[in-house]
């Protein structure tokens, strides 16, 4: 299935009206609110005052060090500029904090998935959320859906491959801790065993050096790393992973924060309001016409 800016929020859409629905405080009628209301009522209980932070009056963001395009622009997670960056500051804007309220912090990812306690409120930083890593911290509900995508050099063999199953005999690298080194060991399970790298800077370094054949990045990533960072570099194809329908963003926070289900409700709300679906218009505005991988 090809994923589409409409397709991916419709399937964000449906699970934050679940998720809203099974946390919002119930009517005393005993009527169920619409995803609207529901969102609204469960952020009418988080004032900034009341907020469990780690700095008062202070919305405290994290997020990897360097932080790409088109998560973020010009590295700097600040300017409110690329999709991740406009997502926490709409998210603060939800939980009545204004732009000069928001601080950035850096954080490693495969750090930040460990359990143990956190310098930040919230981490923004294409966390996939999967069942293994909720027992070491806490996700927000999704706030992006996204498919892995293969990218190779323009001279490589495989760059022509149709299948999961072509791959097979490629040589391939991922970031450690990340669905797509999950994807990789679990559908595409290569004959050589995959290389893991610290960050994607290095995966890219060692694809343009032709230590591996290929990496698997999520397809926002891919778009920009073909585009931008690899010298002709391709996007051979892209597929969803077993583990669910789409692959899930959502924000991580410590686990059993206290804190989880207010940025939930200011996720939904986006959601409902249709903000994330006009933030991943304007800064993802992905191509639909790569192939996908069976």
């Amino acid at each position: 299935m090809k994923i589409s800016s409409s397709g991916g929020l419709t399937a964000i859409a449906a699970l934050a009206l679940a998720l809203t629905a099974a946390c919002a405080p119930a009517d005393s009628d005993g009527d169920s609110n619409d995803a609207s209301t529901s969102a609204a009522s469960s952020l009418a209980d988080c004032q900034v005052d009341d907020l469990p932070l780690l700095k008062d009056g202070t919305l405290t963001v994290a997020t990897d060090d360097p932080a790409f395009d088109p998560w973020f622009s010009d590295d700097d997670p600040s300017n409110g500029k690329g999709f991740e960056s406009a997502v926490a500051y709409a998210v603060a804007d939800k939980l009545g904090f204004a732009k000069d309220d928001v601080t950035w912090v850096k954080a490693g990812f495969n750090q930040v998935i460990q359990p143990g306690k956190k310098n930040f409120d919230f981490d923004i930083n294409q966390f996939s959320i999967s069942e293994d890593r909720k027992k070491a911290v806490d996700f927000s509900s999704p706030y992006y859906a996204a498919a892995q995508a293969i990218i190779t050099l323009d001279s490589s063999p495989f760059k022509d491959a149709k299948t999961l199953d072509e791959l097979k005999d490629a040589k391939l690298g991922a970031q450690v801790g990340t669905t797509s080194l999950q994807a990789v060991n679990e559908q595409i399970k290569p004959s050589t065993k995959a290389l893991v790298y610290d960050d994607t800077t290095k995966a890219v370094q060692a694809l343009q050096n032709k230590q591996v054949d290929a990496i698997v990045a999520d397809l926002p990533s891919a778009y920009y790393l073909t585009a931008a960072e690899i010298d002709g570099g391709t996007i051979v194809g892209q597929f969803q992973p077993e583990t669910g329908d789409q692959e899930e963003f959502g924000l991580l926070l410590a686990k059993g924060s206290k804190l989880t289900p207010c940025v939930s409700a200011a996720v939904d709300a986006l959601a409902d309001d249709g903000t994330l679906k006009q933030l991943e218009d304007e800064w993802l505005d992905q191509a639909t016409d790569v192939p996908e991988l069976k």
